[in-house]
Formats: C-alpha cells, structure tokens, sequence
C-alpha cells in the first residue's frame, strides 16, 4: 500500500510537470505572433499602367515610373502594363479591366490614357504622367487642388522659352507653322500659348491641325508649303510621325522645333526639353505617398519637372538643314 501511494505521488507530480512543460509550450507558441503580425502587415500592391501609344517620350515615363516605385517598394510591387496603341477605345478597355481587376494603383500616361481611368473610376487613385494641363483634359478641379482620385505630373515646358529658342536658331523665321493633332486638348492648350509668344515676338504663325496620324503627312506637306518654320509641342500622335514629319521638311530645307528631346530625335532640328524619365520617376514619388503613406490624389498638387531642362538639337538635321546651332546646345545622343 505504501508502495502504491509512492507511485501515485510520483504519478501526480509527473503530471504536474507535463502540465507546466505544455503550459511553457503554449506560451512559446505564442511568441511568434508579432512576426505573423508583421508578415500580414507587409502588404503588396498591383499597379495598373496604361499608356497611350508607343513613342520614345512615353516608354521613358513609363520606366522611370516602375524604376522608382521598384526602388521604393522592391518586390512589393506588381506591374499590369497596357499599350492602348494610341486607340481611346482601347484606353476605356483597358481602364475597365484595371478596375474590375481591383489594382491599387493606376499609372495613365498620356492625356487620352488619364481622361479614360478618370471615367472609368472615382475611388482608385489615378496618378497621370505625360499631360501638359489636367485642368485641360477634364480630369480635376485644379491643378493645385486636384478635388478627387486624380493627381500626376506634367510635362509642359515653358512655351514662351520654346519660342525664344526658335528665334535663337532661326533669327530670320518670318511665319511659323504651329502643327497638332486637334484630337488632343493639351496640344490646342500649347497652340494658345504658342500663338501668345510669337503675336509677342512679332512674328507671324499660322495653325495646321490634323485629325489622326493619316492626315499628318498632307498637313505638314500644307505646312511646308505656306512657311519658313514649324513648331510641334509635345502631342502624341505627332511625336508618333515624326519619321514622316522628317521626310517631308528636311527636304523642303524648313526647320522643326519640337516640344520635347524624342521627337527632336526622330525629326526635329531643336528643342527645350524636359526628361521624361524624370517625369516618371516623379510620378512613381507620387504614387508611393498614395500607397504606402496614405496621401490624398485629392489634395495632392499637379507637379511639374523644372530640372534639367536645356536646350538640344538633332546634329544630323542640323547638317542636313545646313544651320550651325548657337553656343550652349547640347547634341541629342
């Protein structure tokens, strides 16, 4: 009997003692919760980037954009890249896939591509890139205060500078051709600003507006044919053109200035550029307070690009034009 009671204390100690050891292993167990906490926490976001059309300025905006939320945001970040080859009704398409798709973000480049996520909804952020005035487009209140999902970075340079840079090059311009695309609100907007600076300068201009890309050949062929220099700002269906804008002004001897580094590129004599690499990159800054810090598209202000802005020239179109560019223009490489 006595035996048996030493048993039945070692028992019951044993079992106390398992009790306290699962005890200790619950509270174990419990300790990792604040790395799962952590881990849900770490949230990931897909972004929704819809451009426009394919031409050198847009592509730049758009890789400065995922390289700078890349840099902010490493693998955090998904990217949903759509090219509406330069068609509205693809941009509606795709703004609607992005939205029933439920992305965090969308990234529109392009007046046309911001115009159809701004339709499409009123509760994701939109951040715009490539868009000369928002307030233009229809997309804002303001551009210092945007009012609703909306907000981006735009891409105008100052006109008036563009002007006094055509007269640098061509002192003896006596009419100026201001040729666009009368599809695009932003490029109409850079035509009254336009307009203002050469009635300015005192000298002549004249519009020619082409509806789509087929008509640019005849307009700038119109062009050519009535005056001695051309200004394009920055517009998407001619920056797409240029090749045939070369072609048809290079052998008529007649200089272009353009409104920004890739369409001078492709066919221009000179331009005032901006970096629409830069451009991107802004926007991906912009786009990163949305996500991660919880700022507001409605409150946050159109921002604009004012570094790096300098003027450069097409050396080839320089020679074949036969003009010697002014001291300070750097050769577009």
């Amino acid at each position: 009997m006595k035996k048996n009671k030493v048993r039945l204390v070692a028992a019951m100690a044993m079992a106390a003692m398992v009790i306290s050891m699962t005890g200790c292993g619950g509270s174990q167990a419990e300790t990792p919760a604040p790395a799962q906490e952590e881990s849900a926490d770490a949230k990931t976001y897909t972004v929704g980037i819809m451009q426009l059309v394919e031409h050198p300025a847009l592509d730049a905006a758009t890789q400065g954009f995922q390289d700078k939320l890349t840099e902010l945001l490493g693998d955090s970040v998904t990217f949903d890249v759509q090219n509406a080859q330069g068609e509205s009704t693809n941009c509606t398409t795709i703004a609607t896939k992005f939205v029933s798709g439920g992305v965090d973000l969308i990234m529109a480049n392009a007046t046309g591509a911001v115009q159809a996520a701004a339709a499409a909804t009123a509760d994701i952020p939109v951040v715009g890139t490539s868009v000369t005035d928002f307030k233009t487009a229809g997309v804002v209140e303001s551009n210092e205060a945007p009012g609703r999902n909306v907000t981006g970075v735009s891409d105008l340079t100052p006109i008036d500078e563009q002007i006094k840079l055509l007269q640098q090059v061509c002192p003896d311009a006596k009419k100026v051709a201001i040729v666009y695309c009368s599809a695009e609100p932003n490029s109409i907007f850079q035509s009254e600003l336009a307009q203002k600076a050469l009635t300015e300068a005192g000298i002549e201009f004249k519009e020619y507006t082409a509806a789509d890309s087929n008509e640019v050949q005849a307009v700038i062929t119109s062009a050519v044919s009535e005056c001695d220099t051309v200004f394009i700002p920055t517009d998407n269906t001619m920056a797409s053109n240029m090749e045939i804008v070369k072609n048809v002004t290079v052998p008529a001897g007649i200089p272009v200035f353009a409104g920004e580094e890739g369409m001078c590129k492709s066919g221009g004599l000179a331009t005032l550029s901006i970096s629409f690499y830069d451009l991107g990159q802004k926007a991906g800054e912009m786009a990163y307070e949305i996500l991660v810090n919880g700022a507001d598209p409605a409150t946050m202000p159109i921002g604009f690009v004012s570094d790096n802005i300098v003027p450069k020239y097409n050396a080839e179109i320089a020679e074949a034009l036969g003009v010697t560019m002014p001291e300070g223009f750097e050769a577009i490489q």
